[in-house]
């Protein structure tokens, strides 16, 4: 094989309670890539439709990505990406995640697979790091691996799946304003109290216990930010509006998507996915705001070949 095509999904990070640790994947919005073998070492980007995005492969979340993975395989050939960007960058729903995994998970494919998907997530984190500051793996985890994935630890690098509870939707709008990850993460504190801390942590084990046991409840109860949303959700236009809508109109919780400026909500049924979405577009059309908004159920294979 000396080209494929694949699908990279979008996901939602921190799911309110997992700042950095919880994200999931996406099933229906994503961006493609192909990604070929050239008789030249080394990555070119050849093509980015969709985003002014540097072609230079050190500038380029995919290209520093892929990078990181060359330093440990000895290819006697290079590769060549095109990227079709689908997920906008400042969308909070895991654009620069997308092109991170992307990259290495369709250059594993030419190589043989010889990594597993969960030791690709090390490659990925590297693009993170570019676009970001920060090697984190909430985003790529997940759209490597599908699902829900928890970070138990970034060093060393200990990531579990999770299977996501069968009837589990996500609603995601995304008000059309760009929120750079790195100016949502300046706004952060580096202390909390023990008090919120503890609140936290006991929501985080509500969350994973509530999809382990496909308790609905448990995950609503569970979906609650007590250190980040606070001082992020003021970055947001709208925000408070629409996520009072979304549990009014039967949301098991409704939180911040990554870093923003896209708000989730996670309900049990695809009908209340789509009656949330109508609330959350009427809060943003009264506000003359453009948006875009997906109902989406959660991909449990993640990445794949198209």
């Amino acid at each position: 094989m000396n080209e494929v095509k694949v699908f990279c999904p979008a996901t939602i990070a921190n799911l309110s309670c997992g700042f950095d640790v919880l994200g999931l994947c996406l099933d229906n919005v994503g961006d493609e890539m192909i990604v070929r073998k050239t008789a030249e070492k080394g990555v070119r980007i050849s093509k980015i439709e969709g985003a002014n995005l540097p072609l230079e492969a050190e500038k380029n979340v995919a290209g520093v990505a892929l990078l990181a993975m060359l330093e440990e395989v000895d290819a006697d050939f290079g590769f060549e990406i095109e990227i079709y960007k689908h997920i906008k960058a400042g969308s909070g729903i895991g654009s620069s995640a997308a092109s991170s995994a992307g990259a290495v998970f369709a250059a594993n494919e030419l190589l043989g697979n010889p990594f597993t998907r969960k030791e690709l997530v090390k490659f990925a984190m590297q693009g993170e790091k570019l676009a970001s500051g920060n090697a984190h793996a909430d985003n790529v985890a997940p759209a490597l691996l599908g699902g829900f994935t928890l970070v138990r630890s970034s060093n060393p690098l200990d990531i579990i799946k999770i299977d996501s509870p069968d009837e589990l939707f996500a609603t995601v709008i995304h008000p059309q304003i760009e929120l750079k990850t790195s100016d949502a993460r300046s706004v952060l504190k580096q202390t909390v109290s023990l008090k919120s801390a503890i609140t936290q942590w006991g929501n985080v084990g509500g969350l994973i216990a509530g999809l382990y046991t496909q308790d609905y409840d448990l995950i609503g109860r569970s979906l609650h930010d007590e250190i980040v949303e606070p001082l992020r959700s003021v970055l947001i236009p709208g925000f408070d509006l629409i996520k009072q809508s979304a549990l009014e109109n039967g949301a098991l919780g409704s939180g911040i998507s990554g870093s923003g400026p896209s708000i989730f909500a996670l309900s049990r049924g695809k009908e209340t996915a789509d009656k949330i979405a109508q609330g959350m577009s009427a809060v943003y059309d009264t506000m003359n705001l453009p948006y875009e908004i997906h109902v989406c159920k959660v991909n449990d294979t993640g990445m794949r070949v198209i």
